[in-house]
């Protein structure tokens, strides 16, 4: 069986929260790096929990840059060219709760979403599932990623992280 890494989530604001692994390190950190004269939010992979997984590639960080009101803007992983955050949040079909996006290599994966979950999706092979907690649980959800969603780990916390704030901001995609 492949390999799985657990994060638990602490806080439910899509805007600020974290990510930490069954032993309490931290893994991300999502909070507001700036906030004038629009909201800059960074997505941060945390350097003990890298290091535990020497196949992690990738950026460390992610900002995502909002437009006027929270509207979308765009997003930078690392010191990468800006993509625009309607691409990472793509709706194929208006009947869809699908929502796809490109990782910096090319590929595309998608999120599938579920009223309690979400589910990303490389082709027919699952690399990452979120789910909210049960009331009894110190937590307000669990990530678990495969083995196989390692080299593109700030890629998928960031898009699953801009799907949270898109259904918290009402966005249509």
């Amino acid at each position: 069986m492949a390999a799985t890494y657990v994060l638990l989530q602490f806080g439910d604001d899509s805007f600020s929260h974290r990510f930490e692994d069954l032993e309490s390190r931290p893994a991300f950190t999502v909070k507001t790096a700036h906030e004038l004269p629009t909201i800059v939010v960074q997505v941060a992979r945390e350097p003990e929990w890298s290091q535990q997984h020497p196949d992690i590639m990738g950026p460390n960080n992610a900002y995502l840059y909002f437009g006027p009101n929270k509207s979308r803007g765009f997003l930078v992983y690392g010191n990468g060219k800006e993509v625009p955050m309607a691409h990472q949040i793509r709706q194929k079909k208006d009947s869809s709760t699908s929502r796809y996006f490109t990782t910096q290599h090319g590929k595309e994966l998608k999120w599938k979403i579920f009223p309690q979950k979400m589910e990303c999706v490389d082709g027919r092979t699952t690399v990452a599932t979120w789910e909210l907690s049960q009331p009894e649980d110190v937590f307000n959800a669990r990530l678990t990623i495969r083995h196989a969603g390692l080299c593109v780990v700030t890629e998928i916390l960031t898009t699953l992280t801009l799907n949270r704030m898109a259904m918290a901001l009402n966005w249509q995609t």
